[in-house]
Parts: C-alpha cells; structure tokens; sequence
C-alpha cells in the first residue's frame, strides 16, 4: 500500500491503534485513536529532541552541550533541564516537541520503501505526547512533500552528490543566514548527506535549500560518490527520550556497539523496570557484549587481571566497582572473579573494561 492509502484508510475506518514502520535500522511509529493521529514515535537519531532545538534555532550547540551533561549526570529529561537552566519555557520544550512528532510522520512520505504493521487498539505508551491531528491535514502536506522531492530530485540524483559553488557567486549576495551555512558547507565540498548532519535538518529541507541555490546559479553539481563508499556520516550522537526510544535506539546500536545498546536498555529499565520490550532485549545486548569483549577487548575467560600502581584514593571509584577491585589480586582469572560477583557476568565485565581504560586494572 502506498502511505497516502494506508492513512486514508485507518482514518475512514476510525481505527485506534499503532501503525509501526520500519526501513533499514529507522523504526516509526504512528498512534491513532479513532481515525485520529495523536502522537508519534522514531529511533532516528534525527529525529531526537535536542537535534530538533539545533534544527529550529531554539538552543545553540554550546547551550545543548551544556544540558546534555548535566542532563547525564542527573538522569532528567533533556527539556526538563534546558527549562532549568533558563535556556527555554516549558511552552517552548512544548511547542517544538509537538512539532517533532509531525515532522518525524512528515518524514515517512520521502521514503522509497519499507514494511509496515497496524496494532489494533494497541494501547497508547504512557509517556506519549499527545497531539490531535486530522490524518487528511498530514496526507495533504506528504503528498506535496513527494511532488517537492521529484522536483528537487531533477537537479539533485541522491544524498551521495557532490556540489560546488559557481566561479560568479559573491559574498554580497543577499542570503539568510540559513542559506549562508549551507553555502559554507557547499564550499567544503560535503555530499548532501553531510549537509544535512551538520544542519541538523531534515533531508527535505536541505534539498529544498541546495535546490534554491542550484535554481539561482549560485551552486551546480560536480559527480557523486559511489554508491559502495563508506558511510557518508557517523550517527548523529543524541540521547533518547523515552523508554521506547531508548528500546529502539539499542535495536539499532546491538551489532556495532553492544556496550552503548546495553547501557541504554539498562537506563530505560531504571524508568520503567517492568517494560517488556526492554526485558526481552537485555539478554541478547548482554550475549553480543560479552562475545564482543571476549574477541576485541584483549580479555578472555583465562586471562589474568593486575591492579597497577596507581594511588586509588586520587580516584573515584563506586561500591560495586570496588568490590571487583577487592577480588583483583594478581592470580584470579577473570572467569574466577566472575563466580564470586554478585553481578551479572556483562555488569562486571563492564566494570573490569571500564577499570582497564581508567588505567587502574590491567591484563599481562
């Protein structure tokens, strides 16, 4: 079905439910509650609220930087802390949130595929912003979402291409700033793909503005690259909200960071210690983490660990991770310490790895 069918026809059968997309690594999801659209979901890094604020100007990248790490250390919602430190309102975190959750559905229509699921009368997640949007206003911006995306499409093949500025483009052109910093990045030679990691910004909306620019004789482009080049971009680093962006974030993390997905799953536990999706996937992180550990770590089952010199009253260390300090003494393996821990084998393995990069533990 085409996403404009699907819509229409959950909207005319006043469906309640969730309509879950998934293409590649990035998993939607849409909330309806008789035919109406009233929140969505995404794993797309993207698509995280502090990207968001980056995207629509409402905090800078030092402002951002700031919330994230307090917001790390006391384990707060990123909009509960921008709110504290005076950076927005609480009707600002609000607005643009509400504003995410179209863009992250907007989104879905330049999709070239991807497989969907409906969950009739799935109940709503308890931490779900709730919006209350007629899906015939969504279905009418996606469909000139797609006529948009063709037309830009004609200058711009994919987000592989490559653009430069043109020999008669002078710095006194009257240009936004937005323009502007996309003409600096032009200037660098970025692909599109880069463009729109280091705006912050949607694919439709850069292409929109490398469009206009093209369209102008302000910029042409110059080739591609190939289709088998390695990845354009590494993944936009932000922190997931809630506990199904946290699931989901680890989905997507298991295979090349098994130790970032298994701190995620751990802290989405800590919200909500009964959430089976997360439950379920705490086994397989752990299994993927240890194995990983076990083949590029440096470690193994047998292998010996050594506290070294080192004054550890200059250091900080918690109480689970002095407990494993306690078992280090210089002729236990650590399958030996592993069977006197009262943790689960990739907790303490984490510690133990942990310790090594502090410099306190090593393997001789």
């Amino acid at each position: 079905m085409s996403l404009v069918d699907l819509l229409q026809f959950l909207a005319a059968g006043r469906k309640s439910g969730t309509l879950k997309f998934d293409h590649g690594k990035i998993t939607k999801q849409i909330y309806f509650k008789k035919g109406m659209i009233v929140g969505s979901k995404s794993n797309d890094p993207r698509e995280y609220l502090g990207q968001v604020l980056l995207h629509y100007g409402k905090v800078d990248e030092v402002q951002l930087k700031i919330a994230r790490e307090l917001q790390r250390t006391s384990g707060a919602k990123l909009g509960e802390v921008l709110v504290e430190q005076g950076f927005l309102s609480e009707d600002d975190v609000l607005s643009v949130l509400k504003t995410r959750t179209l863009d992250a559905i907007y989104d879905l229509f330049v999709w070239t595929d991807g497989d969907f699921e409906f969950y009739d009368d799935d109940p709503l997640p308890e931490d779900l912003l709730l919006i209350e949007v007629e899906p015939t206003t969504v279905i009418m911006e996606g469909i000139y979402r797609i006529d948009e995306f063709a037309r830009y499409h004609t200058l711009i093949p994919s987000d592989r291409t490559i653009l430069e500025l043109n020999a008669g483009w002078t710095s006194s052109l009257k240009l936004g700033k937005e323009f502007r910093q996309v003409l600096f990045f032009v200037e660098k030679r970025m692909s599109v793909a880069e463009v729109c990691y280091h705006m912050h910004a949607s694919a439709f909306h850069v292409y929109g503005q490398l469009y206009t620019l093209i369209s102008e004789g302000v910029a042409r482009v110059v080739g591609e690259l190939p289709e088998d080049s390695p990845a354009l971009v590494k993944e936009v680093e932000d922190l997931p909200e809630s506990v199904t962006e946290m699931v989901w974030s680890a989905e997507r993390k298991l295979d090349e960071d098994p130790d970032a997905a298994l701190e995620i799953i751990q802290k989405a536990l800590q919200q909500q210690p009964n959430n089976p999706e997360a439950q379920a996937l705490l086994p397989v992180a752990e299994e993927k983490f240890i194995k990983r550990v076990y083949e590029t770590g440096g470690i193994s089952p047998k292998s010996v660990p050594q506290l070294r010199a080192v004054d550890l009253t200059t250091v900080q260390i918690d109480p689970q991770e002095g407990f494993v300090l306690s078992r280090i003494n210089g002729s236990w393996d650590i399958q030996s310490i592993l069977s006197i821990c009262p943790f689960r084998e990739a907790d303490c393995l984490r510690m133990i790895k942990k310790l090594m990069e502090r410099g306190i533990v090593e393997i001789k």
